[in-house]
């Protein structure tokens, strides 16, 4: 089965390398750091080297408590942050600074995957969420690199996936060294897709381990005194292809209660961004773009927020959150950053890549699940209308967030006594 995958992998090489040079017209860096993907990184050997891979931005931000904990722990040590997409690379740098090395993991072909280990020959692996590729693990099994499977989700729909595979599934999870599981649930899936018991441990998730910078309140107050301290603000954030239309609209309907609402859309993915003003403007709303740098007037009623790294700043600024990828079945997004700022937090029905978190938020009154844009419309205006909901949703959120971490303390203690048994 492996050989069958790695063939039809090579065979599809020629359209990866298409992809990303399509993906290169709407950003550039795709077209960048090629030989990276296929293997040639940096080469590493004066340290010994802990090897994190987090696919993209979601993934980098995940893995933040855990590299402070593990340059605590391993302070001799140096850090290898992998990703896959140009938006993961400039968070690792963002996020790093020079504290860490940076590169991109190779595709999942034995020849490239051979070429990264031994230029950078990692010490262990550590594998963010649910990024399972049959060559890496195996490759690395093969070479003796324990690998761990940290902060991983298995949702009932993905376990069907791998369900079809039985043999070929079993052997590429019993490649990885430990899977700390976010929850029970995913532990139990993991169990029944083969993986050994043993190896499998429910940690809780790292995301709750969030920690923002003090001074973003500040710099959003500051932010909303400069527009008009009064105006309802709503951001509606990670939004995807056919989401932006939704909430137009639904501002159009908010707007018949609160004329002055402000509308920030932030889209997911930085190739979206002239695309998603340009349906702003054609809407017939007052539109002006983060990256004008322009002071943003009482007129304007829709900010379109294209630049990278401000999503916390704006949500700092809201009253309402949307999180996006959820009125379209893409799976949804974190919660847990407007949360923890103290935002009321609304999602979509299509939460199926955050789950566990959205469900727990939904069952302690923490978030409001919508499922159309007149729901939307109608939840915006409630809450807006409704400060005490708001701070009621705020302090269950808050308290939620408080209760649900030490994650990265439970992974780094694993790691201590089944990886580097205490080694350092």
């Amino acid at each position: 089965m492996k050989l069958l995958y790695t063939t039809l992998f090579t065979l599809g090489l020629p359209f990866i390398i298409l992809r990303l040079i399509w993906r290169g017209f709407r950003a550039p860096a795709y077209w960048q750091r090629w030989p990276e993907r296929f293997g040639a990184s940096p080469i590493l050997a004066k340290k010994p080297v802990i090897w994190i891979h987090a696919v993209s931005v979601g993934e980098v931000e995940a893995c933040r408590p855990l590299v402070k904990a593990l340059q605590l722990e391993y302070p001799e040590h140096q850090l290898l942050i992998t990703t896959m997409t140009p938006t993961g690379s400039a968070r690792v740098k963002l996020l790093f600074t020079d504290s860490v090395v940076h590169c991109y993991l190779p595709y999942d072909l034995p020849f490239a995957i051979k070429r990264f280990i031994n230029r950078t020959k990692p010490q262990f692996g550590i594998i963010m969420e649910t990024e399972i590729w049959p060559n890496l693990l195996g490759v690395c099994h093969q070479l003796g690199i324990p690998l761990v499977l940290a902060n991983a989700r298995m949702s009932e729909r993905s376990a069907k996936g791998y369900a079809r595979f039985p043999s070929f599934t079993r052997s590429v999870l019993n490649d990885l060294s430990l899977i700390a599981a976010q929850s029970q649930d995913d532990k139990k899936r993991f169990q029944q897709l083969g993986a050994e018991n043993k190896k499998i441990h429910a940690i809780g998730n790292l995301k709750y381990e969030i920690n923002l910078a003090a001074s973003l309140k500040e710099q959003a107050s500051a932010m909303r005194n400069m527009w008009d301290n009064n105006r309802p603000v709503l951001v509606a954030a990670s939004t995807h292809e056919g989401e932006e239309e939704m909430l137009l609209n639904a501002a159009r309907q908010i707007r018949a209660h609160f004329a002055d609402l402000l509308l920030i859309i932030v889209p997911r993915h930085p190739e979206r961004f002239d695309r998603v003003a340009a349906l702003a403007q054609k809407s017939g709303v007052k539109t002006l773009r983060r990256s004008e740098h322009k002071p943003c007037p009482s007129d304007i009623q829709v900010l379109i927020i294209d630049t990278m790294g401000e999503l916390p700043l704006f949500y700092a600024t809201s009253d309402v959150a949307f999180v996006g990828g959820s009125l379209v079945p893409h799976g949804g997004h974190n919660l847990l950053e407007p949360a923890i700022l103290g935002r009321a937090v609304v999602t979509g029905p299509h939460f199926f890549n955050f789950n566990d978190i959205t469900k727990q938020f939904l069952a302690a009154n923490a978030a409001i699940q919508v499922d159309n844009t007149e729901e939307l419309a109608q939840t915006i205006v409630t809450l807006l209308q409704n400060s005490q909901q708001r701070a009621q949703m705020s302090e269950a959120g808050l308290k939620l967030i408080a209760n649900s971490q030490g994650a990265s303390t439970r992974l780094v203690n694993l790691i201590k006594h089944n990886i580097t048994r205490n080694g350092k």
